[in-house]
């Protein structure tokens, strides 16, 4: 059996105190064998660890069992959209056991000691009002600018009310996983040592 070394991904999700991890659906068309090596590997993988390697990209078991149920995917763009699929129909639950993986995003380097005190207290009054931590993605973001965004980000999104907020925060969970699935499995094989990684071996 092929053991996985889970190299964990960056996940944008902001708050300021350390958590842990914890740890039926329409049958969909049989999908032509992929080509892309990374994916291959993760079409061949046995379902718990398909699985495993999903759960490093959104913490809801349901939605890693829904994506790894309906293997094999022919190329990355049926892979996201299936990841998609799945995310839209997370439960509040599915929801909450997300959020409890995710983990902090560390400030860049040379960020003053101010964005730190200012986040701080944004997230206590976040957390305060809604009960659980505040997520954002940031794919779209210089990382120079992540104080700003999360900053602006909580405090608009404080006036929402908790019904628009959980739907809020599903959506963010839902461009999380999309954009570490996109990371973790690149489209074609890279000798670039750079931003691309990978879950696979």
């Amino acid at each position: 059996m092929t053991h996985l070394s889970l190299d964990p991904l960056p996940n944008h999700a902001w708050r300021p105190s350390e958590r842990h991890r914890t740890a039926e659906e329409p049958t969909l068309p049989a999908h032509r064998p992929s080509r892309l090596p990374g994916l291959e590997r993760f079409n061949a993988l046995p379902a718990d660890e398909a699985e495993r390697v999903l759960l490093a990209c959104c913490g809801s078991c349901h939605w890693a069992r829904r994506v790894a149920a309906h293997r094999p995917y022919p190329d990355l763009e049926s892979l996201l959209a299936a990841a998609d699929e799945a995310a839209y129909d997370l439960t509040p639950g599915d929801v909450a056991e997300a959020l409890a993986c995710e983990s902090l995003t560390l400030l860049p380097d040379g960020a003053y000691s101010g964005a730190h005190t200012a986040l701080s207290a944004a997230h206590a009054a976040y957390e305060s009002r809604f009960g659980h931590v505040f997520v954002i993605c940031l794919d779209d973001t210089p990382p120079a600018e992540y104080p700003d965004r999360v900053l602006a980000g909580i405090r608009s999104r404080l006036t929402n009310d908790p019904d628009e907020e959980r739907s809020h925060t599903a959506e963010e969970l839902r461009r999380l996983a999309k954009g570490r699935l996109t990371r973790s499995l690149p489209p074609t094989p890279s000798h670039d040592h750079g931003e691309q990684r990978s879950l696979l071996p």
